[in-house]
């Protein structure tokens, strides 16, 4: 992996290459419905390792599925009673979801143009977006094999494009992109409901959810993180399929092999460490000493913990408070400075 110590990639020019990674970012979403002000926010708090805010309290179209959509290529959706389909020719809700994406790239290109560094974006993954799009027929995409693939492969083009987007607006940024997988720990238990809610769909071999994960962390041409802030996140599986880096809520992963597996190859952890709704903070040193304590457990030097560590808040922000919101991120800034060497 790039380290801030790493040249460029262009052999006539030896300045040092951004790094690939912060020590502290966000997981996605906030509250508020302004781009320009929620931009502007991640940027003060987190300018380490900003990442491009998603606002579902827009309403539809900014939600995960939705803001996911319309990054889709020659993919189109439409939403009904019952949620996010997948239909032959678009309508005006993604209509109105490429519009507010492209607000958001616009307020960025004004908030950021000098940034100079790591930056997030993020996207739903192929399975939780599969497991959310209903078919034509009236059932889950996820269902279905061929459209799994055509969804990750129309994804997988969208992702290069938004990736160029923001590099575009913002020449200075290292992207990275983010797959919000929530739905991957029920793809594998078989506890995603049917379209109906009476039933439950069949679990998915984890060597098939590994797979086609792999295909498109592949496909997507730059540094990839595997988020999942549900109980039980698959780290060993997201591994396994490639991912650069995995997200993941401290207090929801319990399985410390898998996460030491994850740190002797080189991946990469995204840790979640302060909660996603209105709730009291411990002190920065306290968070500090958490994840110390739980790096003393799995084994590895102290001096190493800098280096291998992101802090993030345990999932996205959407349904806190701006004051909460914006104190999680200053939290999450300030507790990763404890973990620098003394």
């Amino acid at each position: 992996m790039p380290t801030p110590s790493e040249t460029s990639d262009s052999g006539d020019d030896l300045r040092p290459a951004p790094p690939t990674w912060g020590p502290a970012s966000g997981v996605g979403s906030l509250p508020g419905t302004d781009p320009a002000e929620a931009v502007r926010v991640v940027l003060g708090e987190l300018p380490e390792f900003p990442h491009l805010p998603e606002l579902p309290g827009r309403g539809a179209g900014s939600d995960l599925v939705g803001r996911s959509a319309a990054l889709l290529v020659d993919l189109a959706v439409d939403l009904t009673p019952a949620g996010w389909r997948l239909v032959p020719r678009a309508g005006n809700d993604l209509r109105r979801a490429r519009e507010m994406l492209a607000r958001d790239l616009d307020a960025l290109h004004e908030a950021a143009e000098g940034h100079v560094g790591p930056f997030k974006v993020q996207s739903a993954g192929p399975w939780t977006l599969t497991a959310a799009l209903e078919r034509s027929r009236g059932d889950r995409a996820v269902v279905d094999p061929g459209a799994r693939r055509d969804v990750a492969q129309s994804l997988a083009e969208g992702l290069r494009q938004h990736v160029a987007d923001v590099t575009g607006r913002v020449p200075g940024a290292r992207v990275v992109v983010q797959l919000d997988e929530p739905s991957v720990p029920a793809v594998l238990q078989g506890g995603l409901p049917t379209i109906t809610g009476f039933g439950r769909l069949p679990p998915v071999e984890a060597t098939i959810v590994e797979a086609e994960l792999d295909l498109l962390v592949s496909a997507i041409g730059v540094p990839v993180v595997l988020h999942c802030c549900a109980s039980r996140a698959p780290v060993a599986l997201f591994r396994a399929a490639g991912a650069a880096a995995v997200s993941f809520d401290l207090g929801l992963v319990h399985d410390l092999d898998a996460v030491g597996e994850a740190v002797d190859a080189g991946t990469r952890l995204f840790v979640g460490v302060v909660p996603g709704t209105d709730a009291p903070l411990p002190t920065p040193a306290a968070t500090a000493r958490r994840v110390h304590a739980w790096w003393n457990e799995l084994g590895f030097p102290a001096d190493q913990l800098h280096t291998a560590v992101t802090l993030t808040p345990s999932c996205g922000l959407a349904g806190a408070s701006p004051e909460h919101a914006r104190a999680a991120m200053a939290h999450v800034r300030e507790a990763a400075r404890y973990l620098l060497p003394d």
